[in-house]
């Protein structure tokens, strides 16, 4: 437990009632480090219950979708998967237009031959962790220069993933590190690529609340989607087929309909995707000061540019849904990391760390030897990338994708040389390699959006950056276009063959390469790129490599008997805490559950954050919960417990002692968003929606009897009512 260093901090420890579990456990070492505990805590399982390469177990339920961007469930004998809207998104908007919204109206397939394929969608099951630490480490030593170890390093790691490939080709193999270069591991993983899209809410119900509500508790949000999994006849993965049949899974979670109660036990497995939870006291500071403010200036214009045009036209708004949420997302998040970490004063919770750190260092002339320059090492690396950190935040932000044109940009330019090839076959393989970027880019695109983002981010670029740092392309605008993004823009948007799908496709016909190597957005984007990597220098990243390494050694030795976790890296990791209320603030109290009459109370139709479905609202006025409902008669929608998460779990189950599956995570609440880099156990709160509100809205809302059929419920009671036995409303048409 950390200890609070001012009297704001111990009054949230005196009048919070309940401790979230800090850890994002590694599923490998549950029976080595974690079983007791758990048990302890509630869980009615072992170890191995949760991970066994033998046997089924809970691990072969949860999937990765599409490398770690989220989470899901299977839930079904008939691979039906769970996951949040948010994460199904893109595959909900590419299916959507004006004549068809899926965004808007939802989508739910009452037969799977309804179920549409998703293109560049994939799920992947892990089947085993390997721990090769030792045969990495013995070809090493700290001796090395830090170039020279990474290379080494990256070579060896490269000869175990061949190793694996051989043995076995058809699965695939990440190759992960971990402990800042202290361990190493491989992941295999069975990839399915026929995935389904099967029940999505409309946005009303999966985002509702919107940007506001993001990152806020209470919420009332169905934050949920669902897709199917499809494999060949022998049940092992194909491409897209209409003669595949539904995934049979080795493990598919149970629905359970108990619901929650304050410090019931909960779980979450799934793929948090990164963390800083070893990040010292220099590391804080260049966050709050520069990184982040940096991001949230960039992004803030971003999406009140892009906003403007997507209120003007239901096309563009359909196009730029997706990008508009995952720019928003993080826009937020920055924005609340920066308010904790200060007033939680993390960075002086980390100067005592690294206080203690070096006293234990120097109290001993070995450890002096082995240790004594990480922290020096890791203070000449902030200090020497100050200068820079808000030009690279620039450079990727308001450059490389402040504006769909500059990345399609960079892509063609990087690819697109193989045009010019001597070889025929060459020359035949880029030009559909570059059709393929084209399809990807042109299909959600709009040109006045674009060639507005483009003007206002890189003018911003242009203002808030030192010109020492500028793209040399800049160069070329002041001189040629007189500082005049406008102008600049003028030129690409009615010339480039990037600026159309037309335009391109007619240059493939017919590639010129003087075309090619003049192009003026190529240039800004190879030039933005070119700046990009000009960040840090190989010499200031070993500092950083060399330093943090010997720090988190070091701190693994000084506390031997603290179970150290590694950070979150898009691995597999169970994290457990349990259910809990909050006081966020004096006089503030949150209760751990929402309930529909929520709902209601924030319905404002006049904002496409708030609206509540006709049909909705009618359903939640009649009271018609069915066996849904908790046992007050309410319909639960949501619910907080003291779980470890961060960005790549949503979508990831909670689970209750026994396994089943009870709600759907989705969020971190406001109050914890420095949690990424150090977790409060007073305050840290997971946000999931209720199993029991997706369950109430597939089967009344949408009438998707199908799909509550297919899935295995378990009840509090000994006697389980038939959950299809309360009585059915009229048809939905369109979820309204």
């Amino acid at each position: 437990m950390k200890r609070f260093t001012t009297l704001a901090a111990a009054f949230l420890l005196l009048f919070s009632s309940a401790r979230a579990d800090e850890g994002m456990w590694l599923l490998h070492m549950l029976q080595r480090i974690n079983e007791a505990g758990m048990q302890e805590a509630g869980l009615r399982l072992s170890a191995q219950d949760i991970y066994d390469i033998n046997n089924a177990s809970l691990k072969d339920a949860i999937v990765r979708l599409n490398g770690g961007s989220c989470t899901a469930e299977v839930i079904s004998s008939q691979g039906l998967v769970l996951t949040n809207h948010h994460c199904a998104y893109g595959a909900i908007q590419s299916f959507s237009a004006p004549e068809h919204d899926y965004l808007t109206d939802g989508f739910w397939a009452k037969a799977k031959d309804q179920e549409m394929h998703i293109e560049d969608f994939f799920v992947s099951f892990l089947v085993r962790i390997d721990d090769v630490t030792e045969r990495v480490l013995s070809k090493v030593n700290d001796d090395m220069p830090e170039g020279e170890r990474g290379a080494a390093v990256a070579a060896e790691l490269d000869a175990i993933q061949k190793e694996y490939m051989e043995a076995n080709p058809a699965y695939s193999y990440d190759m992960k590190t971990m402990y800042y270069g202290n361990e190493f591991y491989v992941f295999t993983y069975q990839d399915y690529s026929d995935v389904r899209l099967v029940a999505a809410p409309p946005e009303s119900v999966g985002k509702y609340g919107g940007d506001t509500d993001n990152w806020m508790w209470p919420r009332h949000t169905g934050d949920f989607s669902m897709v199917r999994i499809y494999a060949d006849a022998d049940n092992n993965p194909a491409d897209y087929s209409e003669d595949n049949v539904p995934f049979t899974p080795k493990r598919h979670l149970k629905i359970s309909m108990a619901g929650v109660d304050q410090d019931d036990y909960t779980m979450i497995m799934g793929y948090p995707g990164s963390t800083d939870r070893f990040l010292s006291s220099w590391g804080v500071e260049q966050a709050i000061n520069l990184y982040n403010p940096s991001v949230v200036e960039c992004r803030d214009l971003k999406l009140k540019t892009m906003k403007s045009h997507m209120d003007a036209d239901k096309a563009v708004r359909i196009k730029y849904a997706a990008k508009y949420a995952q720019t928003a997302n993080y826009w937020k998040y920055y924005i609340g990391q920066t308010k904790g970490l200060k007033r939680l004063e993390v960075q002086a919770q980390k100067q005592k760390l690294e206080a203690l750190f070096n006293r234990w260092v120097n109290e001993d002339e070995g450890r002096k030897a082995e240790y004594g320059e990480a922290l020096d090492l890791i203070a000449d690396y902030y200090a020497e990338t100050d200068a820079t950190v808000k030009a690279d935040v620039y450079a990727l932000e308001a450059g490389l994708i402040g504006s769909d044109i500059a990345l399609f940009g960079l892509r063609v330019g990087r690819a697109g040389t193989g045009m010019f090839d001597a070889d025929p076959e060459k020359v035949a393989a880029a030009k559909a390699g570059l059709q393929g970027l084209a399809d990807d880019h042109f299909k959600d695109y709009d040109m006045d959006t674009d060639r507005e983002l483009f003007v206002k981010m890189l003018t911003k670029y242009r203002d808030d950056i030192d010109p020492a740092y500028w793209p040399t392309q800049f160069t070329v605008v002041q001189n040629k276009y007189k500082g005049d993004f406008e102008a600049y823009a003028n030129k690409i948007y009615s010339k480039s063959p990037l600026r159309s799908a037309e335009a391109f496709a007619a240059f493939l016909e017919n590639p010129k390469q003087k075309t090619f190597e003049k192009d003026l957005a190529i240039a800004m984007s190879m030039s933005l790129l070119q700046r990009y990597f000009q960040g840090t220098s190989p010499e200031v990243q070993a500092k950083f490599d060399r330093g943090y390494r010997l720090f988190v050694r070091g701190l693994r030795e000084l506390m031997p008997n603290k179970a150290w976790y590694p950070d979150a890296n898009s691995t597999m990791r169970l994290t457990y805490g349990p259910v809990g209320d909050y006081k966020p603030a004096d006089a503030v109290h949150y209760d751990f559950v929402t309930t529909a009459n929520g709902i209601l109370e924030k319905k404002d139709n006049s904002n496409p954050e708030f609206i509540v479905p006709e049909r909705l609202e009618q359903l939640i006025k009649a009271r018609d919960f069915g066996p849904y409902a908790d046992e007050n008669g309410e319909l639960v929608v949501c619910f907080i417990h003291g779980t470890d998460i961060t960005g790549g779990n949503s979508g990831s189950p909670v689970m209750n002692a026994d396994g089943d599956l009870i709600g759907l995570a989705f969020d971190g609440n406001w109050e914890a968003m420095s949690g990424d880099i150090a977790f409060e156990h007073q305050l840290q709160r997971t946000i999931s929606v209720d199993i029991r509100y997706v369950m109430w809205i597939l089967d009344k809302y949408a009438g998707c009897t199908n799909l509550i059929e297919e899935m295995d419920f378990v009840y509090a009671s000994d006697e389980p009512a038939d959950v299809l036995a309360e009585p059915q409303l009229s048809e939905p048409t369109d979820g309204k």
